[in-house]
């Protein structure tokens, strides 16, 4: 099936949100570290399944850039070579980047699908390049937009190395997260782009085009807040341990109440959106579903408080986070095209 440029976009766009999805499992289930190394897992392009193969063991043969562990420790082999009956320090040069040394094949393949994701996007925004590159029926600032998002995603790449070799620095995490949301906001525009023709589905509103810019303006305000507070867990996971749940938000800091109150604010300058919308027949029927993800935003953050990050909480809160950004900044596009042409 020939696949159109609008149809690819489409693609593209599903597809970070899938890196939001992996990325959100790494972090709920800790496999940040699965693999020690990047782009590869351990020196391997497909990762090992047992610790046993990472153990150095006399008589045993290994490749090139395979790293192993020895006495708690991470080594990488300096050439391919079998070993011998005694562990030869020449053979092996320590890995210094950091000092975390362990495997878990959970962890490991957790996060090996995590950048699986993003190996399959790097190939779709290639397609996509190709495909916007050269469109005959090109569309005035679609292509620049994909090419800034397509240099957002290597940025990305090399972010998710430093996020690896800073051993889950969670500043480096957040400054990721942000890359990912403004590549969605690029691609969200291109799309709209295309679509040359206005929507005389829609009705513009002055009330209501203030209140979608500022409902935009606070969720973009509780996204921030929200990698604050993630970093604030990030930091008392590494203090506790992963598994003590009940610790990750052991005194939280003023930012964590805000940010935990300020959702009130925004289901209700949202609700109000969509009674403007219904009341005057605007037509943005995405407004339904915004009102819908709010709520299930809310109540994952609600149990990850109360019930200590219940599994699948943190993913859903963050990839619905995604989710409403996009579905708000596209209604806004909408929006603006409309009072252009109701003036």
């Amino acid at each position: 099936m020939k696949l159109s440029l609008s149809k690819t976009l489409n693609i593209a766009i599903i597809s970070v949100y899938l890196i939001f999805l992996a990325g959100s499992v790494v972090r709920m289930t800790g496999s940040g570290m699965g693999c020690p190394d990047w782009p590869k897992c351990f020196g391997h392009y497909i990762p090992p399944t047992s610790e046993e193969q990472l153990t150095w063991k006399p008589n045993t043969p290994f490749k090139k850039g395979y790293i192993i562990i020895y006495n708690d420790a991470l080594f990488v082999a300096n050439s391919s070579l079998k070993t011998g009956s005694e562990f030869n320090p020449k053979n092996w040069s320590a890995y210094k980047k950091h000092e975390y040394a362990q495997f878990n094949v959970y962890h490991t393949y957790t996060e090996y699908v995590n950048r699986l994701a993003s190996v399959l996007a790097g190939f779709v925004f290639l397609i996509l390049l190709w495909k916007v590159t050269f469109n005959p029926l090109k569309r005035r600032g679609v292509a620049p937009l994909v090419y800034v998002a397509f240099l957002g995603m290597l940025f990305e790449a090399w972010l998710g190395k430093i996020v690896v070799d800073s051993f889950l620095t969670p500043y480096i995490i957040t400054l990721h997260m942000i890359g990912g949301l403004l590549i969605i906001g690029l691609l969200l525009r291109a799309k709209f782009l295309l679509n040359a023709k206005p929507s005389f589905s829609n009705k513009y509103s002055k009330t209501f085009h203030r209140l979608l810019l500022i409902s935009l303006l606070m969720m973009i305000g509780q996204i921030l807040l929200g990698t604050q507070v993630r970093q604030y867990v990030d930091e008392q996971v590494k203090l506790f341990g992963f598994e003590q749940k009940e610790f990750r938000l052991l005194n939280p800091s003023f930012k964590f109440y805000f940010h935990r109150s300020f959702t009130i604010a925004i289901v209700l300058i949202n609700a109000f959106l969509y009674w403007v919308n219904q009341k005057y027949n605007l037509g943005f029927k995405a407004v339904k579903y915004v009102v819908f993800l709010l709520v299930f935003e809310a109540l994952s953050g609600i149990l990850m408080y109360y019930v200590h990050f219940p599994f699948g909480t943190q993913a859903v809160h963050l990839l619905t986070g995604a989710i409403l950004f996009g579905v708000l900044l596209y209604m806004l596009f909408t929006s603006f095209r409309l009072k252009r042409f109701s003036s």
